[in-house]
């Protein structure tokens, strides 16, 4: 669906009390949804929508769009949607966050080693926030040393202690406690050794680097990193381990590997190292430390981050720097008086979402309510999760631009007291994503009349927590469609109608959208390719009425026509359908059938490698060129035999310019069409 029709199709909400706000699950290119929660037995039923009360909204020159609104526990929510900013679009996640409750806190997310890197869903999954709490949403944190330690480049606290001391310059950080509320500021560290020659200053603790000239401590929590990286190689260089107060070995070049338990290795750089190479094994060494910030008490939370966004409540422009590039984006805020919280994300790189810049950025935040914010760690780093309504893990919920979550030493994650498990509501929601790339990012809860589509009902209780109960499910207009008591929806005509799951005051619903009658079907892809045996695909189908609005349609509706012997071809589960090959080779059609209308996919297995020129006739080859000048010649430098050199000159002209070769007859190249 077209961003037009996005805006075309905005759904409008609904209202169930000041503490039961109804919540629309966002989908990029989603039309209504509607979820109603009920958070006792108090709450009023659900309203229709009022007049004026859209879900697109014009700011200036720019168009919100698809925004929704998902509760993650009692102060913390999840908004989500599109919007077109500076002529591009943009998907956009916000975790607002009442840190005024003091129930929501913030933790230091991270292995417990500092050069461990793991994805923000594994951190999240090991974080351990203690008795009678849960971690309900984790987002990425610090720039970090890549290619090198892979250590976080600013400074990190937990619980009040010193994780690791930033490296020189990168000191910005967003800090939460003591108490509630939360700032940005500006952490330092700072730190004494002692030696039987005297007192010198101690420059780092577990860090990315040891500055030039001064000596870095490194313990268990430092990882299995090389310690050399830390001083970037430099000669001279020093290291003592230390234990129980005293030298254990001294050693002309810093390690690598694990450090044991209770052993500090001191790391000198340069001047540093003339501090350390006099010790001997069995002298008295001692530290202290403690990190210092810029106005006010030391955190209990805090994660280094860069750039600033928002200072008093003005937006910086960031114009005319370098990396003020269009990014995926990860940004946290808090409000004026430090006890509402954003933690913002920006998809990039991808057709859907072309990435902001830290100007950009900043504005996000400020519409989001920040009055000071902090760009942390963004590209492929950019990374947010949270759980639902009625679950314990985890889901992922922006679009990482690798394709996959990549792994990060450092994060925060968003903790709440744990619930009573005693059902109050129902979470609503279509089995099939919305938003679905398999499903062709079309709405799930458009349905055409004859089709079905699968429902779940998630049972949460006032934390919105897991509870169990088995729900009724019931539709309020029945001539739209049915629903069975697994939650399965048949439309029978065109229409809306609210469907909902009840048992006893706990309560949940939905909004279907029953279209015109099925024209034709489409598959989200027109081709399956497999490397091997051992590879699958996926493809979805999508229906279009006469007026062509779009739904994905339930693999359950489908009638599939293909050669068995070749392929097996069966429903995910979420909606698709997953191939996988029966041979390790061979290709074919699978015909797709939903009631009246057909259409066909092509599935290829095995992926060939045929030889392309062995340049045997490379002296019959042409040189050619666009405003540029050279030549080409046959050598014997070819990995296998005769190779074909080429030689140009790109200085002509300032404007597009190439230098190609071309063979005396065209090059055949095999393959499967």
């Amino acid at each position: 669906m077209s961003r037009t029709a996005v805006l075309l199709a905005a759904a409008t909400a609904l209202t169930v009390g000041a503490e039961s706000p109804a919540v629309m699950d966002r989908a990029p290119s989603s039309g209504p949804r509607l979820v109603a929660e009920s958070l006792g037995p108090a709450a009023p039923s659900p309203a229709r929508p009022g007049p004026g009360r859209s879900g697109s909204v014009v700011d200036g020159e720019d168009i919100e769009t698809a925004r929704s609104v998902r509760p993650i526990a009692p102060g913390v929510r999840l908004h989500s949607y599109d919007r077109l900013q500076s002529g591009k679009w943009l998907r956009v996640d916000v975790v607002s966050v009442d840190l005024g409750r003091g129930d929501v806190r913030t933790d230091y997310l991270y292995s417990g080693r500092v050069t461990d890197s793991r994805t923000v869903a594994e951190l999240a999954a090991a974080h351990r926030p203690g008795a009678g709490r849960r971690t309900v949403a984790a987002v990425n944190g610090d720039f970090f040393d890549v290619n090198q330690t892979g250590a976080p480049r600013g400074p990190g606290i937990k619980d009040g202690k010193v994780v690791h001391s930033p490296s020189p310059g990168a000191n910005r950080a967003v800090a939460m406690g003591p108490g509630v509320g939360g700032r940005v500021l500006a952490l330092y560290f700072d730190g004494t050794l002692t030696t039987p020659a005297g007192t010198h200053p101690l420059s780092a603790y577990n860090a990315a680097n040891v500055p030039s000239g001064g000596v870095g401590a490194y313990t268990a929590g430092w990882g299995d990193a090389d310690r050399a990286l830390t001083v970037d190689d430099a000669t001279p260089a020093a290291e003592a381990a230390v234990r129980d107060g005293k030298v254990v070995s001294v050693t002309g070049r810093p390690g690598s590997g694990p450090i044991p338990d209770g052993t500090t290795v001191l790391v000198g750089h340069g001047a540093g190292a003339a501090v350390l190479r006099p010790l001997r094994p069995g002298d008295p060494v001692t530290m202290a430390y403690r990190p210092r910030t810029d106005r006010g008490p030391v955190p209990r939370t805090a994660v280094g981050g860069r750039e600033l966004l928002v200072v008093d409540g003005v937006v910086q422009n960031h114009d005319g720097e370098n990396n003020n590039t269009a990014a995926p984006r990860t940004a946290v805020g808090f409000s004026r008086d430090g006890r509402a919280m954003q933690v913002l994300t920006v998809d990039g790189r991808q057709a859907d979402s072309a990435g902001a810049t830290l100007t950009e950025l900043g504005l996000l935040m400020k519409r989001a309510g920040a009055y000071s914010a902090l760009n942390l760690d963004g590209g492929g780093s950019s990374t947010l999760v949270a759980r639902k309504p009625g679950e314990d893990t985890l889901q992922l919920e922006n679009s990482p631009s690798d394709g996959s979550e990549r792994t990060v030493p450092n994060g925060l994650a968003l903790t709440a007291p744990d619930g009573t498990g005693r059902l109050r509501g129902f979470w609503i929601e279509t089995r099939m994503p919305a938003g679905s790339v398999s499903t062709g990012a079309q709405n799930p809860e458009r349905v055409f009349p004859g089709l079905t589509r699968q429902l779940t009902a998630a049972g949460y209780d006032e934390t919105y927590g897991p509870a169990l109960g088995t729900p009724h499910w019931r539709v309020v207009r029945d001539a739209v469609g049915r629903v069975d008591s697994r939650g399965l929806f048949t439309a029978r005509r065109g229409g809306t109608t609210e469907v909902g799951a009840v048992r006893g005051q706990a309560h949940g619903s939905i909004v279907l959208t029953v279209l015109d009658d099925l024209a034709r079907i489409e598959p989200t892809t027109g081709r399956v390719s497999l490397a091997d045996a051992s590879a699958s695909g996926t493809f979805g189908i999508v229906g279009l009425d006469a007026h062509g609005a779009g739904a994905p349609v339930e693999p359950r509706d489908v009638t599939l026509d293909y050669d068995r012997a070749l392929f097996e071809v069966r429903d995910d589960g979420r909606g698709s359908f997953a191939v996988t090959s029966r041979t390790g080779s061979g290709a074919g059609l699978v015909k797709v059938t939903v009631g009246g209308a057909t259409a066909e996919l092509a599935v290829s297995v095995g992926l060939a490698g045929p030889s392309v020129p062995a340049f045997d006739d490379a002296a019959s080859w042409k040189f050619g060129q666009g405003r540029a000048s050279g030549w080409i010649t046959t050598t014997a430098g070819g990995r296998t035999g005769t190779g074909l050199k080429r030689a140009y000159d790109f200085t002509r002209s300032t404007a597009t310019h190439t230098a190609y070769a071309t063979p005396l007859r065209p090059v055949a190249v095999g393959g499967q069409l």
